[in-house]
């Protein structure tokens, strides 16, 4: 399976916020300990306005000292589709920007139930000025 995420750090619609968000600025994303709220777009396609298929809802913690790696607690949560109603949960260690970074899937709901598997991360771009990032990620998945 593959899906694309599209998550927005900047203006009123913001899907990754910073925890507790800063009031004069943003956290610095390599910093560690900072920590992450995530609630991004995942769709069919790699267009921004192509189909919603389902939210990233999670965390990610800075968790290396040298800021490299981040810990990251994900539900896939599908809203649309045939998956819909259906969860994947996803939880590892996080590579910025590390082509094929790779983080274990560990469980799911409906028909993921007792989902088992991986999942790798490529951010292919990035735009600082309007605070969005897309990411593909490519599952191999088992279950019941």
């Amino acid at each position: 399976m593959t899906v694309y995420y599209h998550a927005y750090t900047a203006g009123s619609n913001a899907t990754v916020i910073t925890i507790p968000r800063p009031t004069t600025r943003h956290a610095d994303a390599m910093e560690f300990g900072t920590v992450f709220c995530t609630d991004d777009l995942i769709t069919e396609g790699v267009e921004e306005d192509s189909t919603l298929i389902a939210r990233a809802r999670g965390i990610y913690v800075v968790s290396s000292q040298d800021g490299s790696h981040a810990h990251m607690l994900v539900s896939i949560v599908f809203i649309n589709g045939k998956y819909k109603g259906s969860t994947l949960e996803i939880q590892g260690s996080y590579e910025h920007f590390k082509p094929g970074t790779e983080t274990a899937v560990v469980g799911g709901t409906g028909i993921f139930r007792l989902a088992r598997g991986y999942a790798t991360f490529e951010t292919p771009y990035t735009d600082i000025m309007r605070g969005y990032a897309f990411t593909i990620s490519n599952m191999s998945i088992l279950h019941y």
